[in-house]
């Protein structure tokens, strides 16, 4: 009997043994995956890399994920101006187990197909800075827009040059008829950011009871060398005629200024200038203002941006209200929160 009392008292603390290595290599193996399983994994797809605001977006997108180390990992797409690229990378993507996707649409006409792609794989999106139509984004009910208020970019705009008209008429008005002779650069054709901002920039001059005249405009898709291209062919034909530049971002506003330089304008010299204003107030664009080669911009907040699009988006991952716990509302739309402008000036 006691033979056999000493074999069961040898079997239990075996099993205890084994119990007890298992239960510690579980936890270890746990904890070893908690990090890991408990990383939010977003593919973020813009746009385009080099556009510059975009960039900047990108930028305060990884500066987040290193101050949040083991919370979030962002995976960057190029979409390079593309539609059928972009495409390409989310489908990809969709094969893969990201937790949650950002988009920055190439084309906004393409909202719907790349959201049905999404729906149909049940990924909370984010689309961003690049609007489609409200019913598209209210198609799916993971998905919202995070972006500005166009409108709002093009009134700033015709503010800042209005305040500088009415405090130096006399220098600007080059041949004293109390017109205001301007130039347009214009982001794409059919983007309803690009239209709004050329639109309300003029609109809004008009409204403070200014007389404007338009010698031309130009659509150059945002590009920083479209607009220098551009600006160069207005010097040729219309020369000191020239009053203003409106550009609809801050890299058809250097274009243009380093084709007005070439020529002799805004430069430290300060004897010729033309006023330039653009939309972002990227660093570069920070740089011209604070030396006068640039009269000044519209902040788009790109950190408030990225900030914006991280708590709402941790959240949806996580099967919550986007904007529970959070300081954002959504507008009238009951799909889109709105990250304000600010003027920048010199």
């Amino acid at each position: 009997m006691k033979k056999v009392k000493k074999l069961l008292a040898m079997a239990l603390a075996t099993v205890m043994v084994a119990a007890t290595l298992v239960g510690c290599g579980g936890k270890t193996t746990g904890g070893e995956n908690a990090g890991s399983d408990d990383t939010v994994k977003v593919g973020v797809f813009l746009y385009k890399f080099d556009d510059t605001y975009i960039s900047t977006v990108r930028q305060a997108l990884q500066k987040i994920q290193d101050e949040n180390s083991g919370k979030v990992e962002f995976e960057f797409f190029d979409g390079k101006g593309d539609q059928a690229t972009q495409n390409d990378t989310i489908d990809t993507a969709l094969q893969k187990d990201y937790d949650l996707l950002l988009v920055n649409l190439v084309d906004t006409g393409a909202g719907q197909t790349v959201l049905d792609k999404i729906k149909a794989a049940e990924k909370p999106v984010v689309l961003f800075n690049r609007e489609p139509a409200a019913e598209v984004v209210k198609s799916y009910e993971k998905a919202i827009f995070v972006g500005t208020n166009a409108i709002e970019a093009g009134i700033m705009q015709g503010d800042i040059i209005a305040a500088e008209w009415e405090a130096n008429k006399d220098k600007i008005d080059k041949n004293g008829d109390g017109v205001l002779q301007y130039v347009m650069l214009q982001g794409e054709p059919d983007n309803p950011e690009a239209v709004a901002r050329t639109e309300y920039s003029v609109s809004t001059l008009k409204d403070k009871g200014m007389q404007v005249e338009e010698l031309a405009k130009q659509v150059c898709n945002w590009d920083q060398a479209l607009a220098q291209n551009a600006m160069e062919a207005w010097l040729s034909n219309h020369g000191d005629k020239i009053e203003a530049v409106i550009a609809n971002n801050d890299g058809m506003a250097l274009g243009a200024i380093a084709a007005l330089q070439a020529q002799g304008y805004n430069t430290d010299s300060g004897e010729k200038s033309i006023i330039v204003v653009g939309v972002d107030a990227t660093t570069a664009a920070q740089e011209y203002i604070a030396k006068g080669y640039m009269l000044g911009s519209v902040l788009q907040d790109a950190e408030g941006m990225a900030k914006a699009l991280y708590e709402t988006g941790l959240n949806l991952a996580a099967g919550k209200g986007a904007t529970e716990g959070t300081s954002y509302k959504f507008d009238d739309t009951g799909v889109a929160i709105r990250i304000p402008y600010q003027p920048y000036l010199k």
